[in-house]
């Protein structure tokens, strides 16, 4: 039932791109640390080329995979089709984040639309790629993406977000250290 595949064909990246949601699944080293699964949406999955992924990073109430990448490098990351033919696709491989303050991250946040910046990109090399049946994946129907995002982030404003962002990116919740810039901005004050 299952394949893998070298790279990322035609058919795999049609695939991704028709899906609206997707799920990222990291690791810390330590067997007591804690696994993170985050689901993901609103348009900010990019295939850059057969064997590179990119996907915008919004401010959210953690930074697990920020943090495990930081110590690691491993990540996962699972499509399922909700709609249309049951198919399953995973992508492994080995994660960098871009961050605002960094050389790249002009070049990588091109590859995203307007709209919010997010506080990172994470730009994964795919070392494995692999598809499965999916029959036990339920069908649903997309509606609509979410405006609470958005609206969340331009009530709390430029200084809002970042204040947020100290307090509750900074570390994953087994204390590795997670966005870069809020450990410099510590260390100036």
């Amino acid at each position: 039932m299952g394949k893998r595949y070298d790279t990322l064909d035609t058919r795999l990246r049609q695939f991704i791109e028709r899906q609206q949601m997707f799920f990222v699944a990291t690791a810390p080293l330590s067997a007591d640390g804690h696994v993170n699964l985050s689901p993901k949406g609103l348009d900010s999955f990019r295939v850059v080329d057969p064997t590179r992924v990119a996907y915008l990073d919004q401010v959210g109430s953690g930074a697990e995979t920020i943090a495990h990448l930081r110590e690691n490098g491993r990540i996962v990351v699972m499509f399922c089709a909700f709609e249309g033919p049951p198919n399953i696709v995973r992508l492994h491989g080995r994660g960098e984040v871009v961050e605002p303050q960094d050389e790249d991250w002009a070049r990588e946040r091109a590859r995203f639309g307007p709209g919010a910046d997010g506080r990172a990109i994470i730009v994964i090399e795919v070392d494995r790629i692999t598809d499965s049946c999916g029959y036990g994946v339920p069908e649903y129907t997309f509606a609509a993406d979410r405006p609470q995002l958005d609206a969340w982030a331009a009530r709390k404003g430029e200084r809002g977000l970042r204040q947020y962002q100290q307090e509750n990116n900074a570390t994953s919740v087994d204390g590795l250290p997670a966005l870069r810039w809020v450990a410099e901005d510590a260390a100036t004050e």
